[in-house]
């Protein structure tokens, strides 16, 4: 039996429910709009001060434990000083050696110095007029014996005795004047003072002793211990007792009322983020957050970090971003994981 022929209509019209499915399925291939915020993960960290003495010595007095809150400038430790203050003591000494020796320089030659210098010129000067007197003498007996010699009148020892008197005469006269030479150069350098490179060379030796003086002082300050800044005590690393070498840490203070959360940020998610944008931090207790700011994003990529567990998430490309926050209520502590939700620009 032969069917009869059937002609199939072209524009036969579709049922509306297929058109408004075909028009979901569309709407749902094309792109998505971007999304306004992300979660990401990331731990506390907070500025770390370990607090070390500039000079060693044994810790006397330790006046805080883990978990104090100080201020900066509180006393946190006391060392022994007992040999700074010694070598002060001696310091200070030659120091005032140094001073009464600088004052001397420059106050002179006493008068009295300057009048028996001028006493010992002129006595000096007596013995040169005795000195020619004699030699005068001398030279006069020479010459008589030498004319008694030439008439045969008088005998050559004689005439010889009398040359070496004139000569003895010749050097004791030599000899006063040169000491006359010297008291008249002794009156004048008393007169004179002290030259300028002594008391140059006096007053840097004050200097020297100053300087020592205040090394020791400053060895001395230095044994109280001082907080460099506000916080908590997290660490104590020497106990009262202790020989503690120089700068070496006596405790570590944390700075938890700013402390900041360091988290890793997908590389397409970087271009939206700005610095002072707002974020919201999150820990694992819940709740409905702590407010943060954006302080800074790291201009250089780098692998997820290590203590994200699968090969998938360690093999992403990542920026280091963080977001500091007000702690002033200690809630947050340093390395706590938290999760932070970062809003995005378009």
């Amino acid at each position: 039996m032969k069917l009869p022929h059937r002609t199939v209509n072209p524009y036969r019209i579709v049922p509306a429910s297929l058109c408004v499915a075909a028009l979901w399925t569309l709407a749902a291939c094309g792109p998505k709009p971007p999304a306004a915020s992300v979660r990401v993960s990331g731990q506390i960290e907070a500025t770390e001060v370990q607090t070390a003495s500039q000079v060693g010595g044994r810790l006397l007095d330790l006046r805080v434990a883990e978990g104090d809150r100080v201020k900066a400038g509180d006393v946190i430790a006391t060392l022994d000083v007992a040999d700074a203050e010694l070598a002060l003591v001696r310091a200070r000494a030659e120091r005032d050696q140094a001073d009464a020796a600088l004052r001397l320089f420059q106050a002179g030659a006493r008068p009295e110095d300057i009048r028996q210098a001028e006493a010992q010129l002129a006595n000096a000067q007596t013995s040169v007029g005795a000195a020619q007197a004699e030699l005068t003498s001398a030279q006069a007996d020479v010459d008589r014996f030498e004319a008694l010699l030439a008439s045969n009148s008088g005998s050559r020892k004689q005439r010889d005795d009398a040359v070496t008197r004139r000569d003895v005469a010749k050097e004791r006269l030599q000899g006063a004047q040169d000491q006359v030479r010297a008291a008249r150069e002794n009156v004048a350098r008393l007169r004179a003072g002290a030259r300028r490179e002594e008391v140059e060379g006096a007053r840097a030796r004050v200097a020297a002793a100053n300087a020592q003086i205040a090394t020791y002082l400053k060895a001395v300050s230095d044994a109280t211990v001082l907080a460099p800044v506000g916080g908590i005590v997290t660490e104590k690393l020497a106990d009262v007792g202790e020989l503690i070498q120089p700068r070496a840490p006596i405790v570590v203070i944390t700075d938890l009322d700013h402390a900041w959360a360091n988290v890793y940020v997908d590389e397409p998610i970087v271009p939206r983020l700005r610095l002072g944008q707002p974020a919201t931090i999150f820990t694992d207790a819940g709740g409905a957050g702590i407010a943060g700011t954006v302080s800074y994003i790291s201009a250089k990529a780098e692998f997820t970090p290590r203590n994200v567990q699968t090969s998938d998430e360690r093999s992403k490309l990542v920026y280091r971003v963080k977001v500091s926050v007000e702690n002033t209520n200690g809630v947050l502590k340093t390395g706590m994981p938290v999760e932070a939700e970062l809003l995005l620009g378009r």
